[in-house]
């Protein structure tokens, strides 16, 4: 509805300096407002673009994971891709639909950097206009991983990381900027955040969760389990419930059985994206006090912990099988 109302100065003005919603009405001036095209048709088009992001991180679990993972005689993959709200956060128009393509395609370009450097520099700059600060978590998160890649030499891996880092120092003061952070100091980030967790919470929602009065354990359980069996009141929530109840299954079944081992293991781009969820939690697990928008955030996360799934039980299935022949 919005960039409909547009006039094209005002398009000109939010493509060439603006960042996050504004952003957005302006990449939506063209097919809305000059085309024509109705909403549903602009859902359809979403919808195409969170596939081919879907894709992305199939084909990356593909080509890193030996064999299909195993979990008390089921196969994971690719069953765990088809949990509800990976579909459901990456077909609408908006925001996250491009920021859930944003990452495929740049996880997708470090399988081949050599030949998919104009992924990443796409990736990286759509996601840039987007969220800035889910961008600079992905230059961290997977420039820190490369640098412990201990399969490329030395020097690449400090060259790498060193452009991230540049990278990073740029994009830094603009995420404070966007994020309307005052300074780069502890204090202004926990005032940003029990301010933005006590908006949230207070808001008149059934999904409101008072998240500022939360022990950190139970705010990172929070943003990555809930809504849990106590939080059902929809048919989304008893889905959601669910989707999360097999996670934690499956993630407490991690953690009791060589988590560690597996992640030393793990091909660099699954350290990657296991960053940029620890980075993505600890940052957003913080601020968040609805349900229903943990939900939405946390799917940009949500492919890595998936991926990290496959690959620790298709590492401890090889070790099984291993063992058993020795």
């Amino acid at each position: 509805m919005q960039p409909k109302l547009m006039s094209f100065s005002s398009f000109i003005t939010a493509f060439k300096e603006e960042q996050g919603t504004y952003f957005i009405f302006a990449l939506n001036y063209i097919p809305s407002n000059i085309l024509g095209l109705s909403y549903f048709t602009g859902t359809i088009m979403y919808s195409l673009i969170g596939f081919i992001g879907m894709t992305y991180f199939y084909i990356l679990a593909l080509e890193t994971i030996p064999n299909n993972p195993k979990f008390r005689g089921y196969n994971l993959f690719p069953l765990l891709f088809f949990f509800p709200n990976f579909h459901f956060w990456s077909c609408a128009v908006g925001k996250d639909t491009l920021l859930f393509f944003c990452i495929g395609l740049f996880v997708y370009g470090l399988l081949n950097i050599n030949k998919r450097f104009l992924f990443i520099i796409l990736a990286l700059t759509l996601s840039y206009f987007i969220r800035p600060h889910i961008t600079l978590f992905m230059i961290i998160a997977f420039g820190f991983s490369f640098l412990m890649n201990t399969n490329k030499s030395l020097f690449i891996r400090i060259i790498f990381f060193a452009a991230m880092i540049v990278l990073a120092i740029f994009i830094f003061p603009l995420v404070l900027k966007f994020t309307r952070i005052e300074e780069a100091s502890v204090e202004s980030f926990n005032n940003f955040a029990l301010n933005k967790a006590s908006l949230l919470s207070t808001a008149s929602s059934s999904s409101a969760v008072d998240i500022a009065s939360y022990p950190f354990p139970l705010k990172v359980f929070t943003f990555l389990f809930r809504p849990f069996f106590f939080d059902i009141n929809s048919i989304p929530s008893l889905l959601a419930c669910i989707e999360n109840s097999i996670l934690l299954i499956l993630v407490i079944n991690i953690l009791i059985n060589k988590p560690l081992e597996s992640f030393k293991k793990a091909p660099f781009t699954i350290r990657g994206l296991i960053y940029f969820l620890i980075i993505g939690t600890l940052a957003f697990s913080q601020s968040l006090g609805n349900l229903g928008i943990m939900i939405r955030m946390r799917n940009m996360f949500l492919p890595g912990l998936i991926i990290f799934i496959y690959w620790h039980f298709s590492y401890i299935n090889r070790e099984e099988v291993e063992n058993t022949l020795s």
